[in-house]
């Protein structure tokens, strides 16, 4: 069976810069201007086992994005590791947008890409790691779903064999296609690129899309004004504290220590 395979891919701050990253004080959102973004780590998993299960099967695997348009930088290192084709989805209108406005839009975007046998993800994103996506985009398109995943194969080329990892252990599970599965990280080891792979790269279709190009877009569901998540008060704390040293034998700083938090309490 050739697979027709979409690997959700998310451009995230390198987390080596993490550091850096501040937060607009009016619009709550990161300000990631000097920071390098890099693909997700779990998502790296989810095109592996995308890469895997096309080398077994055959099929054919588009990566796809929702991002500023820096984020070609990523899509077209999926495509160097091995994707066949690569959509972008960037639009200002579509920024701020909480997991459920993030996971419509990609949901619709899968519907206009056409239809497709396995749509992959890592199961959280190194920036939010809310890990809300993959089940919520599985909702939107009325799929079966499922995270957690550690292991999985095709089993007679209708279904696909997941391993998820549950309490004291794992639990195998058999899900029809099409279908939503999130990966974890030790699912595989990541491949690594190759000097061919960049330059199979260069003609490989990496395409740009706006919400106004989206049949089917209702764009009260995306970006900020779309989300029901909104970010609250920012605020610094503040370190005027002073500090007391306590002095004396182990005994004796246990019990002012007592004295103290007992005080606290009355």
């Amino acid at each position: 069976m050739a697979l027709k395979i979409a690997v959700c891919v998310k451009s995230v701050p390198d987390p080596n810069h993490y550091d850096k990253i501040k937060i607009d004080p009016v619009s709550k959102s990161l300000i990631r201007e000097g920071i390098p973004s890099v693909i997700n780590a779990a998502d790296r998993h989810a095109l592996e086992l995308a890469l895997t299960l096309k080398e077994h099967h055959g099929g054919e695997i588009t990566t796809l994005s929702m991002g500023p348009p820096d984020a070609r930088e990523q899509l077209y290192e999926t495509l160097a590791m091995g994707a066949d084709k690569a959509v972008l989805l960037s639009d200002r209108k579509l920024s701020g947008a909480d997991t459920l406005a993030t996971s419509y839009a990609l949901s619709v975007l899968l519907k206009n890409l056409g239809s497709f046998d396995l749509i992959l993800a890592g199961n959280e994103s190194e920036d939010g790691a809310t890990a809300h996506v993959p089940s919520q985009l599985g909702e939107w398109l009325g799929l079966p779903h499922i995270m957690d995943v550690i292991a999985a194969d095709i089993e007679d080329g209708s279904h696909l064999t997941a391993h998820k990892e549950v309490e004291g252990g794992t639990a195998a599970y058999r899900l029809e296609f099409p279908c939503v599965v999130a990966v974890k990280k030790k699912i595989n080891t990541v491949r690594h690129t190759t000097v061919w792979g960049l330059y199979e790269a260069e003609v490989k279709p990496l395409d740009v899309l706006s919400g106004g190009q989206l049949s089917g877009l209702n764009h009260d569901y995306v970006g900020l004004s779309g989300s029901p998540t909104q970010p609250g008060e920012l605020r610094a704390v503040p370190r005027n504290r002073n500090a007391q040293p306590i002095e004396g034998t182990a005994e004796e700083v246990a019990c002012a220590i007592l004295a103290k938090l007992g005080a606290l309490t009355q």
